[in-house]
């Protein structure tokens, strides 16, 4: 049995290296990368950097029911900021007119379905592409208060702009949401 792992893992190895490394990023940043840890670690704290955008906001989540951080980007779209949100599927619900779409899109935010995904599992906030934050961190309450989460705050031109193309790919492939009324 051990041999069997141990070639299997030597296989492994051989076919990962073989594959696409990860983007290999340098921080040039004098500011600190932040780490968060929830549950109550201050993640919703840590997410309303948002306020500090002064021109573009592109979020991309999954599930999105957190009050302050949907407050926060609407806040900020009525500073002037340009703010886009892809979100999957699962946030329209055609008979719930306070579902993050619909909210969103009555904001004057520019918002956009992932249905290509079962589940679209990406959770960035890329602001002013100077900043990326980015973790496990669901868009809800629940993940806050209850859920062991992380989130980091990078603050990276080099890494924005890493996030900022896999945002467009998904963004390529969405559709621009309308009122379904």
């Amino acid at each position: 049995m051990k041999r069997s792992f141990a070639r299997l893992s030597m296989t492994l190895l051989l076919s990962i290296s073989a594959c696409a490394l990860p983007s290999e990023i340098p921080h040039q940043s004098a500011q600190p990368v932040q780490i968060y840890f929830n549950p109550n670690g201050g993640v919703i704290d840590a997410v309303l950097e948002i306020d500090t955008a002064k021109s573009e906001i592109l979020a991309q989540a999954h599930d999105f029911t957190s009050a302050p951080i949907g407050k926060a980007l609407i806040d900020a779209r009525k500073r002037g900021v340009r703010v886009e949100v892809i979100l999957d599927s699962s946030q329209v619900k055609p008979d719930d007119l306070y579902c993050p779409a619909e909210l969103f899109f009555h904001a004057g935010i520019i918002v956009y379905i992932d249905s290509i995904h079962k589940t679209a599992l990406n959770k960035v906030l890329i602001i002013d592409r100077e900043t990326v934050v980015t973790g496990t961190f669901n868009v809800t309450r629940s993940a806050e208060d209850e859920n062991p989460e992380n989130f980091l705050v990078i603050p990276s031109r080099e890494a924005a702009e890493t996030y900022l193309e896999n945002w467009q790919r998904h963004r390529d492939h969405s559709e621009i949401y309308e009122v379904r009324r």
